[in-house]
This record gives C-alpha cells, structure tokens and sequence, in this order.
C-alpha cells in the first residue's frame, strides 16, 4: 500500500499537461461535440487565479468523461484527464484494495448509489445472458443495516430482495438465520443471488463478518457473485484495520463501491466503482454508437474534474500522509468512546472505525440536535444518534459535546 505524495507545483503541471492533451473548444473549430467549456459569462477563462488552481481550471475547461477509460477506447476529445481518472482508478484498486496491476475496471461514478446499482445491474445482466435467468429468480442479499441505495436498486432493476436480520448490540449479521432465509428463498424460486458486504454500514460504521457469510454461502447451493459496499468505509477501514479479507485478494469479492466525497473530501458526485476485468461487458450500451468505445456505465456523461479532485487529493497526500490521517481520526474516535465508557453512556462503535453512534435513550433531544447528531429514523422516536469524527471534528467540539451529556 504505497504511493507517492506530490507537491503542489507538480500536481498543478500534471493537471495543466493532461488538460492541454484535451480537445480545447477556444482553439479548433469543433462541430459536432454538444459539450463546450462553462459560460464565458460567469465563468470566465482569463480568471488569475486560475494559473495556480489546477482544481478550478479542469472544472473551467469542463471535460466530459463520458464511457470507462479502463475497459476501452474513449472519446479522444478528453484523452489527456481521462488517463487521470485510470491513474486513480488503479490507485483505489491496487494499492487500497490489493488488485493485481491491470485487473480491474472501474470509473468515477455520481455517488455511492450509482456505485451499488452499477454492481446489481452487471450482475442481474450476466445471469440473465448467462443462465437465462428471470429478474424475478435473483434476490439481492443485504444486511438490515446496508445502505437505502440496495433496496433502491431492487426497485429499480425488478430484483427479489432478501435482507439479513442483524444482532442489535454488535450489529454482526446472523448467520443461522441466514442459512433459513437462503433455504426459504431457493423453496420460493430463487436460483441466483446478489450477495452486499458492507466495508462501514453508513449508520453504524459495522463491518459485515465477510468469512462467516461467504461460508454458509459456499455451503448452500444457489450460485452468488459477492460485491462489496466500502462507500464510507472504503477511505478508512483499509488503513486502520490492514484486513485483506475486504480487498480484491479475496476471491469472493468481484466489486467493490468507493466515495471520495466522504473521507476523502472530494466535491460531492464523486463516488468510485471498481470491479474485476471481464465484467463490465454485461454494462455495455451497445446503442451508445456515437459515443467512441461505446458506454459501459450507469451515468452516462461525467465531470472530468471530479475524476481529477479525487487523483490531487490522493497525490498530495501520498500514501504516508493518508495512513497519518487515519490514524488521527481513529485515536481522536477512541479518546470519544473512552469518555463516553466512563459516562455509562450506551453506544455502538467498531474499533477500526470513526463512527460512533449513541443509544437514543442515552443523550437528549436538544443535546442532538444543538451538535447536530443523525437519527437513524426522522420518523418517531430516534433509537441512535450517529457521531462521525471527521476532520472538521475537533477534539474542543468533541469535549464540548461531552460537557453536555451525563
């Protein structure tokens, strides 16, 4: 897990040398791209401050990184900041999550939902052509405590769900109950399923016990393709916990979500879909023939720029400087929970994580809402508040909020 922090003149050069290799609509005539840079009006090119915001400048020139760059050809319109968005992609795949060089795919998505629904849909569509199999034969198997973007997904793609109860102390999913859900789903008509692993539930920060549920289903007989949600976790957990069960040295998984707009503070719209090579063929828009390589994504057109937010935050950190984070936002999550331990104050927290959330019963309305906790229901009475230790989270603001509760 390495790689290298750049300086800020670097990025800046590398930045400017990619978008000079892009189609630039002030300099050619150019016809046929409905695409152009921003309004000239508001946005306007000969901004000074531009010359040293490699950030701004990519949003200013709009490159339009419509297609998977890793998978084929793409529009040569934007080839210089598209080979940006592969360098990130490899980076997320090989050293976060332990792929081989060269063996995965994956884009810079609108989101975390996109990411999750992009990995329902390839593999709804590789047991439809594959198997011949029914949408109404497959069910998406997901934790309770799985993100709104699964049963969104079932909606969406017309898939059979199957949610697993999990423990309400440790958040651990229940392993015997599963075994009767999997056996009552093949006696219904399921023959195929869609397995989620969460790498950090969003409300809980829980991990998913990844060995325990691929063995009950190495056990039953319904064939599964494995992906992984690390949409939240997927920034941290790697760091803090060094555990290759949730990386791509695993031969369960096939896919896993990323969101840089959450750990890695990137703009929001800046979610990450990786996958393993030979799979996103089952994505393909064969009728996208104006479009050079054809389409193999959800969205459709993307910001380059938000591509490019994710590969200068990474590079300006460096390997090294990322793992510090981390470890800072897991000791300053740890000095929380001591705090609260001494309070007798009910919560859940996984050790590798920098998420706590609070029992409802434990802290007041008012204390939740004067530092701005998350329910986990805004529908009746809450039963958690949800704490995340992000970088804006002092350790005054944390003290303060300590000082609040009893």
């Amino acid at each position: 897990m390495y790689w290298e922090a750049y300086s800020h003149s670097k990025i800046r050069d590398r930045v400017f040398q990619a978008l000079n290799q892009n189609l630039d609509f002030r300099q050619r005539d150019v016809l046929g791209l409905p695409a152009s840079f921003l309004d000239p009006e508001e946005f306007y090119p000969d901004a000074p401050f531009l010359d040293d915001a490699p950030y701004m400048r990519a949003l200013n020139s709009n490159p339009n990184h419509i297609g998977c760059h890793t998978v084929t050809q793409s529009e040569e319109a934007f080839k210089g900041t598209q080979e940006l968005e592969r360098e990130a992609i490899a980076l997320c795949a090989e050293e976060i999550l332990g792929g081989e060089s060269g063996q995965q795919d994956g884009y810079v998505a609108a989101g975390g939902t996109e990411a999750n629904i992009m990995a329902l849909w390839i593999y709804r569509n590789y047991y439809m052509e594959k198997h011949s199999a029914r949408p109404d034969e497959i069910a998406v198997v997901y934790s309770q405590d799985s993100h709104y973007s699964m049963p969104k997904g079932c909606n969406l793609l017309c898939l059979k769900q199957l949610v697993m109860e999990v423990d309400d102390s440790t958040r651990l999913i229940k392993t015997d109950a599963l075994k009767q859900q999997l056996g009552d789903a093949a006696k219904s008509g399921i023959k195929y399923l869609i397995v989620v692993m969460n790498m950090s539930t969003t409300m809980f920060g829980s991990v998913d016990p990844i060995d325990e549920v691929t063995a009950v289903l190495d056990a039953q007989p319904l064939p599964f393709m494995l992906h992984v949600d690390g949409a939240f976790g997927g920034f941290i957990y790697p760091f803090s916990s060094g555990d290759e069960r949730y990386t791509f040295k695993n031969p369960h998984i096939t896919s896993f979500t990323m969101d840089a707009h959450k750990m890695l503070q990137a703009p929001y719209g800046t979610g990450i879909f990786l996958i393993r090579k030979g799979w996103m063929q089952y994505a393909m828009t064969k009728e996208a023939r104006y479009v050079h390589g054809n389409d193999y994504t959800l969205s459709g057109s993307r910001s380059g720029a938000n591509a490019i937010a994710i590969w200068m935050i990474l590079r300006t950190h460096g390997s090294d400087g990322w793992k510090s984070k981390v470890r800072k936002l897991i000791a300053r999550t740890d000095r929380l929970c001591e705090t609260l331990d001494k309070k007798g104050i009910a919560y859940y927290r996984h050790p590798h994580m920098n998420i706590v959330t609070i029992r409802g019963n434990a802290i007041s309305h008012k204390v939740a809402e004067k530092f701005v906790l998350v329910p986990d229901t805004h529908e009746g009475e809450p039963n958690w508040w949800k704490i995340v230790v992000m970088d804006h989270v002092t350790q005054g603001m944390l003290d303060r909020f300590l000082a609040s509760v009893h």
